[in-house]
């Protein structure tokens, strides 16, 4: 189950990520699974190519991958989450949610 986020941070994933662009959106999410994370990060592009490099320079397995018709994406949870996040210069969002959290 996915919150936190609006239509428009969705449909600006989606369009950088059928651009060809590796688009990035966190949002909270819960999953009985994994009860100790709180947020998660897709990590998404529809040129699988580019994701499956992407993802290996993080040193993620392209078999990690969610196939999502135009929207496969790597899912991204704790401090792979984070480490992720600062490489790419996208940690602001997680910081976003973090705040939200405390507030």
């Amino acid at each position: 189950m996915a919150f936190g986020i609006t239509k428009r941070d969705l449909d600006e994933w989606k369009s950088k990520a059928i651009n060809g662009e590796v688009a990035f959106i966190t949002h909270f999410w819960y999953d009985a699974r994994f009860p100790h994370y709180r947020t998660v990060t897709k990590a998404g592009c529809s040129n699988k190519d580019t994701l499956i490099q992407w993802g290996m320079k993080h040193g993620l397995k392209a078999e990690w991958i969610h196939e999502r018709e135009l929207f496969p994406h790597f899912d991204l949870l704790g401090e792979r989450q984070r480490e992720i996040l600062m490489k790419e210069n996208k940690y602001d969002q997680l910081l976003k949610l973090e705040r939200r959290m405390k507030g």
